[in-house]
């Protein structure tokens, strides 16, 4: 990515939406800020509740032409109207989603550290890959993925790349010449208000 470009915001869902309040805060949240795709990344299983959240979600993004992809679930894709799916084992899946998708659909992968995996991902059809955790978490290995990687994809590899994980203003500002999208979830969902942590927290790219 060139240093003139600015990096875009891409959104992560909560673990749990409630359906009653969430997609007037996304709607919100939306309307604040220019952001170029929102990611269902929902913790359930259950396929009802899959189904009705990418529903009311997908009126929210499509209203405002803004793609959503579903988080892990290629078969839902098609059958619910989504743009396309966020996998998250690397590059071992992309092939299979690509091959039941077609070349219209939006296939990213989380690559977690592995610039390795990330290459791979790329090769196998990934639009885009993304590393993290940025920032120290709870969840996973506690492995924190190295800012370097950042600088050696965005001078090596042409590729989308996305930072997401417990980031901070700090770490998006150091990272902004690297990286082309900024997964941002749980950093303003658990803020009393959601637009101004988006705001606080994207400060530096404006």
């Amino acid at each position: 990515m060139a240093d003139t470009e600015q990096p875009q915001l891409y959104l992560i869902t909560p673990p749990e939406v409630e359906l009653s309040r969430f997609p007037e805060v996304l709607a919100r949240v939306l309307d604040a800020q220019e952001i170029a795709c929102v990611r269902l990344a929902l913790a359930s299983h259950d396929e009802d509740v899959i189904c009705r959240a990418a529903d009311a979600c997908r009126e929210v993004t499509h209203a405002r032409d803004v793609a959503l992809v579903v988080e892990r679930h290629v078969m839902l894709v098609e059958r619910l109207g989504l743009d396309g799916v966020h996998l998250v084992d690397g590059a071992r899946t992309v092939r299979h989603a690509r091959k039941a998708l077609g070349e219209d659909a939006i296939i990213g992968a989380f690559c977690g550290t592995s610039r390795h995996d990330g290459m791979n991902a790329g090769e196998a059809g990934a639009d885009y890959v993304s590393f993290g955790p940025v920032g120290q978490t709870h969840l996973g290995t506690g492995d924190v993925v190295d800012p370097e990687v950042f600088t050696w994809w965005s001078q090596v590899i042409e590729l989308p790349v996305v930072a997401e994980g417990a980031l901070s203003a700090q770490q998006i500002e150091s990272l902004a010449q690297t990286t082309d999208f900024f997964g941002i979830g749980e950093e303003i969902w658990s803020a009393d208000d959601p637009v101004a942590a988006l705001a606080a927290l994207t400060a530096a790219l404006r």
